[in-house]
């Protein structure tokens, strides 16, 4: 299911033909703005990674070589390409090389295991994969082999050792087939994507625990994302540390996209430290930071907080879990953030619905996450699918341009989700307060976030029955202090079976993402069931709110 956005401006055929034309018009497809910021920022940074940079001016070239080595491998417009890697200059290259020669961009979780990886790959028909040799003692080629789909015809190995496939190849083998390919037919490929092309395939989780992959396009994102450029304040010259994995759209859209559109120096950064944060804050005088609050939280911490020079940071946006208000202030105060603000959204709408004014008050900030960006609604409705009126608590309901176009092959769960009039329903809980800011409540799903990443327990619990002792399992968030939340799995032994919560843990570690790893097990001879036989949640929290851990 497509929602097309009528104000999406399209290529004129003077854009399409003449590829030595400037682009007057604001670019619509991620093509466009490549050639775009290389012509309005040239001479600035664009991205910077121990001690190399790459001007704006640079970006078309590094970016076309990629695209012309996937249209060497025979990537047609459409096609699917995946990339397995932490932060890193190459990342970007290839995503946007990917989206230049007309393809879609499948992003794929580091924390994945093999069987995860292999299953995203599969069901979105990857036919090349951009991969790390290793990461965090990880070999991720390994770690896919013995499930490797056979529509996987190429990995290209970024930073790593020789393949063992044939069909397989290194990156500099791969950049060098982009030499069969002529330069004028490569850009004439990147500018006939349309606006409305499928930029992105990002592979969000449901109830039902199966991911399911959200098809996202060139326009809608460059709109949303421009408008957060606005809200933010990012100017050329900000330097934007992305500690948020490339692989969500935070530190993708809201993360170097954004940078793209603004004109910032993108710094990408791999491994979460608050050590390394806090001293890269210093050393690269880093003025740009989002990140989840226990980020702000780890920095507020440090023992050298009152020694150190943080007085470049500027523009602060957080949000996934609920904030006091002190937290605001200590940022402004003890940190120097000029610009603190909080936002909302999920992959369904490109990772962006509502977004705070920066000048609003510490509560406002603290205890909502905004209105909606310009161009979308938000609605608040009860069962019945009726709109509510503000200060009503109900289903948080999003309507506009940034509306994914649907769930990728799966038009049952796209219907479910998006209503014959257009609103998307969220499954998340909320009210709008009299200036029409979002406040969200509770969730209709049992999503819960684990230091910015959302977890969803049906996901886990299938995961977990497959444990020979387990009959019975449910899975719930609890309140963690460092983490925001953290998993609690409440689980029922088949008889005779011993397992101790360690055991378990360490079992569930070789099974999926660490996230998504219950940090607490509660051993219970019964779950609470509803009078329609599933699971008690509510009850199960309650209960194990008055019990001690495991």
């Amino acid at each position: 299911m497509m929602f097309p956005n009528d104000a999406e401006p399209e290529p004129t055929m003077n854009q399409s033909l003449n590829l030595a034309a400037p682009l007057s018009a604001a670019p619509a497809t991620l093509a466009q703005l490549v050639f775009s910021s290389a012509e309005r920022f040239a001479g600035r940074i664009a991205i910077e990674e121990n001690g190399q940079h790459i001007d704006y001016a640079q970006i078309p070239e590094r970016v076309m070589e990629f695209a012309k080595g996937l249209m060497a491998l025979g990537i047609q417009a459409g096609d699917r390409v995946g990339i397995w890697a932490p932060n890193s200059t190459e990342w970007i290259l290839a995503a946007l090389g990917i989206q230049c020669a007309g393809a879609v961009l499948v992003p794929i979780n580091t924390r994945m295991k093999g069987p995860e990886a292999a299953d995203v790959l599969e069901r979105s028909g990857c036919r090349v994969l951009f991969v790390q040799q290793r990461f965090l003692e990880v070999d991720y080629p390994a770690l896919l082999a013995p499930y490797r789909p056979a529509s996987l015809e190429h990995l290209v190995i970024v930073d790593g050792e020789t393949p063992e496939q044939p069909c397989d190849l290194t990156l500099a083998g791969f950049l060098r087939g982009a030499a069969t390919i002529d330069s004028e037919s490569a850009k004439r490929r990147a500018m006939a994507v349309e606006p409305g092309a499928m930029c992105d395939l990002l592979f969000t989780s449901g109830t039902t625990g199966k991911p399911k992959g959200v098809m996202s396009g060139h326009g809608q994102n460059l709109r949303a994302f421009s408008e957060y450029v606005k809200i933010i304040g990012l100017v050329p010259g900000d330097r934007y540390l992305i500690v948020n994995p490339f692989f969500h759209a935070f530190g993708y859209k809201a993360g170097w996209l954004t940078c793209l559109i603004g004109g910032a120096t993108i710094l990408p950064h791999a491994v979460f430290d608050a050590e390394a944060v806090f001293q890269r804050i210093a050393r690269e005088r880093i003025s740009v930071l989002p990140g989840a609050p226990t980020l702000y939280l780890s920095l507020l911490a440090h023992p050298q907080l009152k020694q150190t020079d943080l007085s470049s940071l500027r523009i602060a946006v957080t949000g996934s879990a609920s904030i006091p208000p002190s937290l605001i202030e200590r940022m402004r105060n003890e940190l120097g953030f000029s610009v603190v603000t909080t936002a909302y959204g999920l992959t369904e709408c490109g990772g962006l619905a509502t977004i705070c004014d920066p000048q609003d008050s510490a509560q406002v900030i603290a205890g909502t996450s905004g209105r909606p960006i310009a161009g979308t609604e938000v609605s608040i409705r009860d069962p019945q699918n009726l709109a509510l009126d503000a200060g009503q608590t109900g289903e948080i309901c999003l309507r506009g341009f940034h509306i994914m176009q649907g769930y990728f092959q799966n038009p049952e769960a796209t219907r479910e989700t998006i209503d014959a009039d257009g609103w998307l329903h969220t499954g998340d809980v909320g009210r709008l307060d009299e200036a029409g800011n979002l406040i969200i409540t509770d969730r209709l799903k049992d999503m819960f976030i684990v230091g910015g990443f959302n977890c969803y327990p049906a996901e886990i619990e299938a995961a977990l029955i497959k444990h020979p002792a387990i009959a019975q399992v449910a899975v719930i968030g609890i309140a963690d202090e460092r983490m925001g939340e953290v998993g609690c799995a409440c689980v029922v032994l088949r008889d005779g079976e011993a397992l101790d919560a360690a055991q378990l843990i360490a079992w569930s570690r070789e099974q999926m993402a660490n996230y998504k790893v219950p940090r607490q097990v509660r051993f219970l001879s019964a779950l609470p069931l509803n009078p329609s036989s599933k699971v008690a949640k509510n009850e199960l929290r309650a209960l194990v709110a008055d019990s001690a851990p495991a």
